[in-house]
């Protein structure tokens, strides 16, 4: 009897060993697929850096020649942007106020009140 329970208990760590290597697979071809997915997205970024640097010394040259002061503009879009943020920002707020059930709602809803 000892020997049937052995081979059981042998039998039953075979088994998971099989299914963890299976898993150690599928995991590994996941990671070797994730990394080409990262390889060509880095290959993607840079060649939009690279054109994004292009415009932008164009934009900058036509800008001189035009008299305009590009930081100048630059910083006011930033202004502007913050000022978008900070207008989300409340305006979430108060939405999320707005949402929140007062004192007054609940003893609207009572049961008592209604009899």
């Amino acid at each position: 009897m000892g020997l049937g329970s052995t081979a059981k208990k042998l039998q039953t760590v075979a088994d998971m060993a099989e299914k963890l290597y299976a898993k150690v697979n599928e995991i590994r071809e996941q990671v070797e697929s994730m990394q080409d997915s990262v390889e060509t997205t880095e290959a993607r970024v840079g060649a939009l850096e690279r054109e994004t640097a292009r415009q932008r010394a164009v934009i900058e040259a036509l800008a001189e020649q035009q008299g305009v002061d590009v930081d100048a503009v630059v910083d006011d879009l930033d202004l502007e942007a913050e000022a978008d943020e900070t207008d989300e920002t409340d305006e979430t707020e108060e939405e999320s106020a707005a949402d929140e059930p007062t004192g007054d709602d609940a003893s609207a809803d009572s049961p008592t009140d209604a009899a």
